[in-house]
């Protein structure tokens, strides 16, 4: 077995083995507003459930250069945002959103995606997502290279294909997760394990 000290390598590195370590990781598609109004759309696999009571998730935005992302700008201006799952109808549009844009650009103007009125808070959805989660912010945690989001969902959608009896189907919803480089997954064979009482 071979031993690394992450002291002792390199930030790129680190990162080479950490996202080809912890996977599949689920993608969340982003939307934030900036103060100014424009919509800003962006990926991020640093992301996953934190709490189901209150119902909570959390998005880790790495900066870029030493400064914040849009989606963190906005999301501490704001205090809103919204989560889309990606699925095998959506990913290819969601992942031109990773684009650099400037602030005052929008990346869902890049895309065939389209925008559709939140309920219960300000920040714009995207209709092509099947599960979207509409988001306040919890909590802000500042890491030295980072921002951890953690967002307490006040409205869950899920599209009626992919629901029944109170579950989601995942053969149906399609999710697709992330890989290392430009490596993605689809949900593959499904099996069942009884936990012991």
């Amino acid at each position: 077995m071979l031993s690394f000290d992450p002291d002792k390598q390199t930030e790129r590195e680190n990162y080479k083995l950490l996202i080809g370590s912890i996977i599949p990781r689920p993608i969340a598609f982003v939307t934030s507003i900036s103060p100014e109004g424009v919509v800003n759309a962006a990926p991020f696999s640093y992301f996953n459930l934190v709490s189901s009571n209150p119902p909570m998730l959390s998005v880790s935005v790495q900066r870029k250069g030493g400064e914040r992302k849009d989606t963190a700008r906005n999301i501490l201006a704001q205090k809103e945002f919204i989560v889309h799952i990606v699925d095998e109808e959506n990913v290819f549009e969601v992942n031109e959103t990773a684009a650099s844009l400037p602030p005052d650009a929008s990346e869902i103007d890049i895309t065939k995606l389209t925008l559709t009125d939140s309920e219960a808070v300000d920040v714009p959805a995207v209709k092509q997502s099947k599960i979207r989660f509409e988001c306040v912010l919890q909590q802000a945690v500042e890491l030295p290279h980072n921002d951890l989001l953690i967002g307490r969902i006040v409205r869950i959608h899920v599209d009626e294909s992919i629901y029944g009896n109170g579950r989601i189907d995942p053969e149906v919803l399609k999710p697709v997760s992330r890989l290392a480089g430009t490596n993605y997954a689809k949900l593959g064979e499904i099996f069942s394990l009884k936990r012991p009482d």
